[in-house]
């Protein structure tokens, strides 16, 4: 089994976009739905998304926080990242994150009603490239 850095996770990551995020549902089926990275984002171990506060996903995460993103990109790349999410709607926190590009989703900005960011902090990582398999060691 190879072994990348998180740095050379992340160096990957910068390309991509869109993840699926997985939860738990109240009736124990898993949920997934499709999420922006943001692309060019430095990747250290924490993913940061925005949502609405009043989401299935959103209660998912409160009584589970749990959850898994998965990652596909060019030359055969797959990542999956296990972790702990948290939901924040504080305004400050969600200020360090937020990118012009979301005003299409949240057309008032960091002042849109009902506006949530989920925090998922990687507690395992796994890669997937052509022949190649690893995990990052934290």
């Amino acid at each position: 089994m190879a072994e990348k850095t998180l740095q050379d996770v992340a160096e990957i990551m910068k390309d991509l976009d869109i993840c699926m995020l997985t939860t738990t549902t109240s009736n124990g089926m898993l949920a997934s739905r499709p999420m922006s990275n943001n692309r060019q984002v430095e990747y250290d171990g924490n993913s940061h998304f925005f949502t609405w506060e009043g989401s299935r996903m959103v209660s998912d995460i409160e009584m589970d926080n749990g959850v898994n993103l998965s990652f596909q990109g060019g030359q055969d790349i797959f990542i999956s990242i296990t972790g702990r999410a948290d939901v924040t709607r504080s305004r400050e926190k969600m200020e360090e994150h937020w990118v012009e590009e979301l005003d299409a989703w949240f057309e008032e900005g960091l002042d849109t009603p009902g506006l949530a960011m989920i925090t998922v902090a990687a507690k395992q990582i796994k890669y997937w490239q052509g022949e190649e398999e690893g995990e990052v060691k934290f």
